[in-house]
């Protein structure tokens, strides 16, 4: 029976350590959602202001090359593709559903896919699957280190790109929503098409005061079109991440659910064993008693 009470002892001493564990990681889970939640918020001025001047770039000089790519990218024999996952466990199937979505999706394009992942488990889930992984880069650990990441995905990918030939590119990452779910989202950065074009045309500048572009529009229209790559990849990691973290969260809570359980269950055996040997030592003192007196 001792040997026993010894046993729950050290189970409820782990549990209770586990479950110290879980609310930590909890907490930071709980902590980073917000941090890449406000990270997305605080782009929308920043996005704004790069879409005001490509509007104003637009309406200068309507004649631009976008249509062209565009009916270069119907022809294209291959395209890129950047996937956002994860490096780090306890996500649940956060790797597996955005796989899958990717999948599921590249099954319907035509074309050969080249495939950057941003985290090791999504790398390893996709090139199991069969696709050309043509890179791999690791998951920001914090917001400050999300633009040196998408800068090196731009880099590299139109490096590749200019190489290669291909127009199109597409972006895969997950997307919070209520609570701590999420969904898998994609989304065609290039061709930048008409319909992109003349959308953001019609974005109503300010003001009366109507504003010039220099060197000719070109220069600084292709600033722009970098800064909103820029921006629509930043949101995408971002977005990610919280999204990775919103699922880290709902584990960790639903761990934590289990561990109480398992305390109450475990506290529940360790009194019925412990009163079951107070009885048992009751009784041989009552017995010896009881043979005394007679």
């Amino acid at each position: 029976m001792s040997d026993s009470q010894a046993s729950l002892r050290r189970k409820i001493s782990s549990a209770k350590e586990l479950q110290s564990v879980v609310r930590t990681m909890k907490a930071l889970a709980a902590s980073s959602v917000g941090q890449y939640e406000n990270s997305v918020r605080a782009l929308v001025d920043y996005t704004r202001t790069v879409e005001l001047g490509l509007g104003a770039c637009f309406r200068k000089n309507p004649a631009t090359i976008l249509g062209v790519a565009e009916e270069k990218a119907k022809v294209a024999d291959a395209y890129g593709v950047i996937v956002f996952g994860s490096d780090q466990g306890l996500v649940g199937q956060f790797n597996d559903v955005i796989a899958d979505y990717v999948l599921q999706t590249l099954a319907d394009l035509p074309g050969q896919a080249q495939v950057w992942a941003v985290g090791e488990r999504v790398h390893d889930r996709l090139a199991v699957a069969g696709l050309p992984i043509l890179g791999l880069f690791a998951v920001p650990n914090s917001v400050q280190a999300i633009a040196p990441l998408v800068g090196q995905i731009q880099i590299d990918s139109e490096t590749h790109r200019s190489q290669s030939g291909y127009t199109r590119l597409y972006v895969f990452h997950h997307r919070p929503q209520t609570g701590s779910l999420y969904e898998p989202s994609s989304q065609r950065l290039l061709p930048l098409d008409l319909a992109w074009q003349q959308r953001m045309a019609s974005i109503p500048w300010l003001s009366k005061n109507l504003p010039e572009t220099l060197c000719g529009g070109t220069a600084t229209l292709r600033s722009l079109i970098r800064e909103y790559l820029f921006i629509s990849l930043f949101q995408a990691c971002a977005e990610s991440l919280a999204s990775e973290n919103a699922s880290r969260l709902a584990a960790m809570e639903r761990a934590e659910k289990n561990i109480d359980e398992l305390l109450e269950n475990l506290h529940g055996t360790f009194h019925r064993l412990r009163q079951s040997s107070i009885d048992e030592e009751l009784f041989d003192v009552i017995a010896g008693y009881e043979s005394l007196a007679k």
